[in-house]
């Protein structure tokens, strides 16, 4: 690419000769090269500087000034959850924010004020316990102020449900159920 350039820049001069086995030409293609060498670390540097594009080092570079790691995988939930992290500031202790935080940092989850600077931590796409909870209660009690006291609420198939459907001992040993199995086998919610 700046090779062509440097070439296009100096053949109005006349003074060099830039054929490719000519001593000049062949710095000027040195010269390009190195040119194309520097332009590609520093699209690359450009990247990774902004949290909205960055892939790797610029990610890894920004989850390193949190206490831990937020639970996103694919580059663009990982930009999402640094954003979150990096709005939290004295005025996120409302519920709507400390819940845009929580679902911003890849985590499925909600969080309702439940009162007497208590909030509840719900996780509605899940039944039962979600996986990897040790590493996502670790986060979620970095993100939400020490004073605040929190519960974790799990789903899970309830006497009513389970009268409301219909079941009987027999549907639920048919469908093979243990007793694991059958207490997460909660209805979608409509």
């Amino acid at each position: 690419m700046y090779e062509g350039y440097l070439r296009d820049l100096l053949a109005p001069l006349g003074i060099y000769d830039l054929t490719e086995s000519s001593v000049s030409g062949a710095a000027v293609c040195a010269l390009g090269t190195g040119l194309d060498d520097v332009s590609d670390r520093l699209e690359e540097i450009e990247r990774e500087a902004l949290t909205a594009t960055a892939e790797d080092e610029g990610l890894d570079r920004r989850e390193a000034l949190f206490a831990r790691r937020p639970a996103a995988v694919t580059a663009e939930d990982r930009r999402a959850a640094i954003a979150a992290l990096l709005q939290i500031d004295g005025d996120s202790l409302t519920p709507e924010a400390i819940d845009r935080t929580i679902r911003g940092c890849g985590i499925k989850a909600r969080a309702i004020e439940m009162g007497d600077r208590q909030l509840r931590v719900i996780f509605p796409e899940v039944a039962g316990e979600p996986e990897g909870f040790p590493q996502i209660q670790k986060i979620i009690l970095d993100i939400l102020p020490c004073h605040l006291g929190v519960e974790f609420y799990f789903r899970y198939l309830t006497w009513e449900e389970c009268e409301a459907a219909g079941y009987t001992w027999a549907q639920v040993e048919a469908a093979g159920h243990t007793w694991e199995s059958f207490q997460l086998a909660v209805p979608p919610e409509e």
